[in-house]
């Protein structure tokens, strides 16, 4: 313990010389051997502080050269303003959502636009090698039905990973099932029924309108910060008004404002639920990929009375490929394995065994902690190239964790005029238009982060930036 404090010491020591300027980007910062003769530590010491400040991105090392400050200008850019409530709503973005996730896949075109990790950071090598030996040695049963709730080692090694969110199950509470979406799906429809109303964090994950519309549900948005979250004040003021069946959430990183609910304000959530008679569906889908692990929660953690249904997915972190994610019914369990069994049966049998044995083997938490170093590096270099690169006024979401970024353009910019002109220079984005029911999030766009930053990385935004600007001024001669 005293060796880890020490190097967190120093770390955090040599961290402030960099943001003071002492040492500036691009100099060198003293050796090894040298830190390690001045502060009468071991190497093996100094170095654990140097992987430190690697993680945290302030400094490279160069191979026979040493290490060097990689600290970029400080990222003062507001963050984008809340929401206004409005009355519930139907939906109507499909068309534009539908170009989104085409164009997501289309060769040739740069994908800010879906929220899909690059194949980097997938360990699809160890999945090929799970896969393989799946259908090599257990192949009756691979290639067989496989029913809900799902194939036992996997809900097993489900119900251990819950344990980092603070969840504590049996692996006989987890359902598996096709994808996170899938979850949500079979949540609103043992919930509600056509003609009921739901509410949703403003802006929202697009996904979910369009489930809704589906469903033939309505959805009342409630007004989320994008550093806390929902807003407690505006749901109570919906549920005095309005009889609301469910509110889906997120409690840890929300899509696309990148909020985490600090664990107060979560559980004056569930008071809330409570007095109304709220269920909860929560979506955790980028939990995983808090950048500081077992800091916070989610929302199931503190849930006592059985008001909150967890859903999740190894979609942003394994592959969405793979179509594998889970949720926590509680009381509703039984109706989900009903409704699944006569609907989905569950999830591929295939991949549910091949993602078992990946886990089993103990290598997901690497992967892990690789991906969420790669996203925070990424994420940072994305935020600062917005600053400079796009209209002054623009605002950015500083996400805890994942890798998707929520903007907020100055004045009377349309980025639905701005996806159509990046479209037209190969680059997707995804226009704020299809995160609300409303008008209200014109001006914004979601960018996914999840990609290597580089040169074609930043020319694709530089690019982005400019036609930004370009919008910036013809809306201005219009005022």
């Amino acid at each position: 313990m005293t060796s880890l404090l020490l190097y967190q010491r120093i770390a955090q020591q040599l961290a402030e010389d960099i943001r003071r300027g002492v040492y500036q980007p691009g100099e060198r910062v003293p050796s090894v051997r040298k830190m390690s003769s001045q502060l009468n530590v071991s190497h093996a010491t100094v170095l654990q502080a140097y992987a430190n400040l690697e993680d945290q991105g302030l400094i490279r090392a160069r191979p026979q050269s040493g290490y060097y400050v990689h600290q970029t200008p400080a990222l003062t850019a507001a963050t984008p303003d809340i929401a206004r409530v409005e009355r519930p709503g139907l939906v109507t973005r499909a068309s534009i959502i539908q170009q989104v996730l085409v164009e997501a896949r289309r060769e040739g075109v740069f994908a800010f636009g879906a929220a899909v990790p690059h194949i980097d950071y997938l360990p699809l090598r160890a999945l090929h090698q799970q896969l393989a030996k799946v259908t090599r040695f257990q192949s009756p049963r691979a290639f067989n039905y496989m029913f809900s709730p799902g194939f036992e080692p996997l809900r097993r090694q489900v119900a251990i990973r819950m344990r980092d969110a603070g969840v504590v199950i049996d692996p006989s509470e987890v359902v598996i099932t096709h994808g996170c979406v899938d979850a949500l799906q079979m949540s609103l429809r043992v919930l509600t029924s056509p003609g009921d109303l739901i509410a949703a964090e403003s802006p929202t994950y697009y996904g979910l309108l369009q489930l809704a519309d589906l469903l033939g549900l309505k959805v009342i948005e409630i007004p989320s910060d994008p550093n806390t979250g929902i807003s407690l004040e505006a749901l109570q003021l919906a549920a005095n008004q309005w009889s609301i069946k469910a509110l889906v959430m997120s409690s840890r990183l929300s899509n696309p404002l990148g909020s985490t609910m600090p664990e107060e304000r979560q559980k004056h959530l569930l008071r809330l639920a409570s007095d109304f008679d709220i269920q909860i569906i929560e979506d955790d889908i980028y939990g995983e990929l808090m950048y500081e692990q077992n800091k916070t929660k989610a929302l199931k953690a503190f849930d006592r009375l059985g008001h909150v249904i967890y859903c999740s997915s190894f979609s942003k972190t394994l592959s969405p490929g793979v179509r594998i994610g889970w949720m926590i019914a509680g009381k509703y369990q039984a109706e989900i394995q009903r409704l699944q069994t006569f609907s989905t049966h569950s999830a591929c049998s295939v991949t549910q065994m091949a993602v078992a044995s990946y886990l089993e083997n103990g290598g997901y938490d690497r992967h892990l902690r690789f991906i969420r170093q790669e996203h925070r590096k990424n994420l940072s270099a994305f935020q600062l190239a917005v600053q400079q690169m796009f209209p002054e006024g623009t605002q950015i979401s500083r996400p805890a964790g994942g890798f998707i970024l929520w903007i907020s353009l100055p004045g009377r910019v349309n980025t639905q005029e701005l996806h159509v002109r990046a479209l037209e220079q190969g680059i997707s984005i995804a226009p704020g238009l299809i995160f609300s029911n409303t008008e209200q999030f014109n001006h914004c766009i979601r960018l996914n982060c999840g990609l290597p930053w580089n040169r074609e990385a930043e020319r694709a935004l530089m690019t982005v930036g400019m036609l930004a600007k370009q919008l910036c001024q013809d809306a201005g001669q219009s005022w």
